[in-house]
Protein backbone atom coordinates (compact mmCIF):
# COMPACT_ATOMS: atom_id res chain seq x y z
CA UNK A 1 0.00 0.00 0.00
CA UNK A 2 1.17 3.64 -0.23
CA UNK A 3 1.50 5.87 2.70
CA UNK A 4 -1.79 7.34 4.01
CA UNK A 5 -3.23 7.72 7.01
CA UNK A 6 -6.25 10.01 8.67
CA UNK A 7 -6.06 13.98 8.56
CA UNK A 8 -5.14 15.23 11.67
CA UNK A 9 -6.21 18.84 13.41
CA UNK A 10 -2.79 20.44 12.54
CA UNK A 11 -2.67 18.98 8.64
CA UNK A 12 -4.40 21.90 6.80
CA UNK A 13 -5.09 19.60 3.51
CA UNK A 14 -5.40 16.37 2.14
CA UNK A 15 -1.37 17.27 0.32
CA UNK A 16 -0.70 18.15 4.09
CA UNK A 17 -1.54 15.19 5.43
CA UNK A 18 0.07 12.81 2.15
CA UNK A 19 3.41 14.75 3.05
CA UNK A 20 3.39 14.10 6.83
CA UNK A 21 2.23 10.51 6.28
CA UNK A 22 4.86 9.91 3.71
CA UNK A 23 7.97 11.34 6.37
CA UNK A 24 6.11 9.20 9.56
CA UNK A 25 5.93 6.27 7.63
CA UNK A 26 9.09 5.93 4.93
CA UNK A 27 11.53 9.28 6.41
CA UNK A 28 11.17 11.09 3.35
CA UNK A 29 10.70 14.97 4.04
CA UNK A 30 8.87 16.02 0.94
CA UNK A 31 7.82 19.61 -0.12
CA UNK A 32 4.48 20.92 -1.80
CA UNK A 33 6.52 21.66 -5.02
CA UNK A 34 7.28 17.89 -5.60
CA UNK A 35 3.20 17.25 -5.41
CA UNK A 36 1.77 16.81 -8.97
CA UNK A 37 -1.49 16.97 -8.03
CA UNK A 38 -4.47 14.84 -6.41
CA UNK A 39 -6.47 12.09 -7.54
CA UNK A 40 -10.21 11.29 -7.53
CA UNK A 41 -11.65 10.70 -3.97
CA UNK A 42 -12.33 6.81 -3.23
CA UNK A 43 -13.86 4.79 -0.82
CA UNK A 44 -12.16 2.47 1.40
CA UNK A 45 -13.65 -0.83 2.81
CA UNK A 46 -14.75 1.20 5.68
CA UNK A 47 -16.49 3.92 3.56
CA UNK A 48 -14.38 6.47 4.55
CA UNK A 49 -13.07 8.80 1.36
CA UNK A 50 -9.45 8.46 0.66
CA UNK A 51 -7.77 10.79 -1.57
CA UNK A 52 -4.60 9.89 -3.35
CA UNK A 53 -1.77 12.47 -3.98
CA UNK A 54 0.39 11.99 -6.29
CA UNK A 55 4.31 13.40 -6.00
CA UNK A 56 7.21 13.14 -7.69
CA UNK A 57 9.81 11.30 -5.87
CA UNK A 58 12.84 11.74 -7.98
CA UNK A 59 15.37 8.98 -9.30
CA UNK A 60 14.76 6.23 -6.63
CA UNK A 61 18.48 5.00 -6.67
CA UNK A 62 18.67 8.64 -4.30
CA UNK A 63 15.94 7.78 -2.01
CA UNK A 64 17.19 6.98 1.40
CA UNK A 65 13.78 5.35 2.99
CA UNK A 66 14.00 4.99 6.89
CA UNK A 67 10.92 3.39 6.87
CA UNK A 68 9.55 3.62 10.87
CA UNK A 69 9.05 -0.66 11.83
CA UNK A 70 5.98 0.37 13.38
CA UNK A 71 3.57 1.12 10.48
CA UNK A 72 6.13 -0.53 7.50
CA UNK A 73 6.94 -3.86 7.36
CA UNK A 74 9.01 -4.21 3.96
CA UNK A 75 8.92 -1.16 1.13
CA UNK A 76 9.26 -2.24 -2.63
CA UNK A 77 9.13 -0.81 -6.07
CA UNK A 78 7.76 -1.57 -9.51
CA UNK A 79 9.11 0.31 -12.62
CA UNK A 80 6.61 1.84 -14.82
CA UNK A 81 7.60 -0.12 -17.99
CA UNK A 82 6.68 -3.53 -15.20
CA UNK A 83 3.38 -2.00 -14.62
CA UNK A 84 2.65 -1.44 -18.50
CA UNK A 85 3.63 -4.63 -19.66
CA UNK A 86 -0.60 -6.28 -20.25
CA UNK A 87 0.96 -9.96 -18.53
CA UNK A 88 1.37 -8.12 -15.45
CA UNK A 89 -1.82 -6.44 -15.76
CA UNK A 90 -5.21 -8.49 -14.39
CA UNK A 91 -8.91 -8.07 -12.35
CA UNK A 92 -10.27 -9.78 -9.89
CA UNK A 93 -13.77 -10.46 -10.37
CA UNK A 94 -15.56 -10.51 -6.86
CA UNK A 95 -19.06 -12.20 -5.89
CA UNK A 96 -21.78 -10.84 -3.35
CA UNK A 97 -24.56 -12.67 -2.47
CA UNK A 98 -24.15 -15.22 -4.78
CA UNK A 99 -23.70 -13.35 -7.71
CA UNK A 100 -21.13 -11.21 -9.59
CA UNK A 101 -20.57 -7.93 -7.48
CA UNK A 102 -17.71 -6.15 -8.93
CA UNK A 103 -14.21 -6.24 -10.34
CA UNK A 104 -11.20 -4.72 -9.38
CA UNK A 105 -7.57 -4.42 -11.13
CA UNK A 106 -4.78 -6.19 -9.85
CA UNK A 107 -1.09 -5.99 -10.88
CA UNK A 108 0.82 -9.28 -10.95
CA UNK A 109 4.85 -10.87 -10.93
CA UNK A 110 6.36 -8.28 -8.91
CA UNK A 111 7.98 -9.12 -5.37
CA UNK A 112 3.98 -9.12 -4.35
CA UNK A 113 0.79 -8.98 -5.57
CA UNK A 114 -0.65 -5.28 -5.83
CA UNK A 115 -4.16 -5.53 -5.58
CA UNK A 116 -7.30 -3.70 -3.43
CA UNK A 117 -6.90 0.42 -3.04
CA UNK A 118 -3.24 0.10 -3.96
CA UNK A 119 -3.96 -1.56 -7.48
CA UNK A 120 -7.20 0.87 -8.22
CA UNK A 121 -4.77 4.04 -7.16
CA UNK A 122 -1.42 2.41 -9.51
CA UNK A 123 -4.26 2.37 -12.60
CA UNK A 124 -5.73 6.03 -11.91
CA UNK A 125 -1.86 6.73 -11.92
CA UNK A 126 -0.72 4.74 -14.98
CA UNK A 127 -4.36 6.91 -17.03
CA UNK A 128 -2.58 9.63 -16.01
CA UNK A 129 1.06 9.04 -16.77
CA UNK A 130 1.03 6.36 -19.82
CA UNK A 131 -3.02 7.08 -21.23
CA UNK A 132 -1.49 5.79 -24.97
CA UNK A 133 -0.57 2.76 -23.59
CA UNK A 134 -2.30 1.73 -20.23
Amino acid sequence: SFPGGKREASDSDAVATALRETREELGLELGEGSVWGMLRSLPDRQGMLVVPVVANLGPLENLKLSPNPEEVAETFTLPLAHLLREENQGYTHFRTGGRYGYTLPVFLHGPHRVWGLTAIITELTLELLAPERY
